[in-house]
């Protein structure tokens, strides 16, 4: 009698607490016994399978992929969302995720480092309209345009640290010259002490946001092509094995260094895109990330090394 009776006041509770939509304080109030055994009641329920849970097949087969994911390329977190039938709006998807990711991540007041990128413009902007608190963007390249507040923006929480200089100078001798001018040092120490920094990975397409931009010419884009470039991460041009690619335009670059964005913590990478495969693929085999954020179609073809 007092097996069946545990069995019922079992099930009383997991009524009120999975259907009633009571507290467990609640409970205990209303049976008359401890929270603590109804604590237990609870995980008896759920090892008896009294009560079972079941994730809808589709977010748990992303799960999965996140997982196997992040164990292939060694990640500390995937965030995968939907892919759109046009292209346009998996980058809205991957920006927005990206903008929830980050605010739900960061603390008040946080410093974020951003790179170069349409998506990344995006995701700048969403996370400057939900953010409750001022979020400090600070630039990891050259060229201000991409990091301006878009004009629609009725909320902006964010403040905006640039270096004063376009990515691409005409010569070597130019960069080191701006690299040495005091307010180009100080974005570069505010980048070794922000809390997190998110990266683009560009594409070697026509669609190419350094060739949309007018950051490089397409000459120059085709040369990097023939030396084996596969894809670029802060203007950066990559091999399939995440080596750089020695050029002329390596050499000319307002940019943070790769040695430099291997060793801040917390790196997301925001980029999706069949086209995108081979330059995300790169980048991993390089270990510049920590987190990936990316869409369902990539993700899985990501999977396959």
């Amino acid at each position: 009698m007092e097996l069946k009776n545990e069995t019922i006041l079992m099930n009383k509770v997991v009524w009120y607490y999975y259907f009633g939509n009571l507290t467990q304080q609640n409970i205990s109030e209303l049976l008359g016994i401890s929270r603590a055994r109804i604590i237990r009641l609870l995980e008896k329920a759920r090892e008896t399978g009294v009560i079972q849970f079941r994730m809808h097949p589709e977010h748990g087969h992303r799960m999965e992929t996140e997982t196997r994911l992040a164990c292939l390329w060694d990640l500390k977190d995937v965030m995968i969302v939907p892919t759109a039938s046009d292209g346009m709006n998996t980058n809205e998807n991957i920006a927005n995720a990206a903008a929830i990711y980050i605010n739900n991540l960061v603390p008040e007041n946080a410093y974020i480092n951003v790179g170069y990128g349409d998506t990344l413009n995006r995701m700048v902007n969403r996370l400057a309209q939900i953010t409750e608190s001022t979020v400090s963007i600070v630039s990891l390249t050259g060229g201000v345009n991409c990091y301006l507040p878009n004009a629609s923006s009725s909320i902006f929480n964010a403040r905006l640290y640039l270096t004063p200089a376009p990515i691409l100078m005409s010569s070597p001798e130019m960069v080191a010259a701006i690299n040495n001018e005091p307010s180009v040092r100080q974005i570069a120490q505010m980048v070794k002490l922000s809390f997190l920094t998110v990266v683009g990975i560009g594409a070697m397409d026509d669609n190419a946001t350094v060739l949309r931009d007018g950051i490089i010419g397409k000459n120059d884009f085709i040369f990097l092509s023939m030396q084996g470039a596969v894809g670029d991460i802060l203007c950066h041009f990559l091999d399939r094995d995440g080596k750089p690619i020695l050029s002329d335009v390596e050499n000319r670059l307002i940019s943070t260094p790769l040695e430099a964005l291997q060793n801040l913590n917390n790196v997301i990478g925001v980029a999706g895109g069949r086209h995108k495969v081979d330059a995300i693929r790169s980048v991993l085999k390089g270990h510049y990330l920590d987190v990936l954020i990316t869409d369902e179609e990539t993700a899985e073809l990501l999977t396959v090394s």
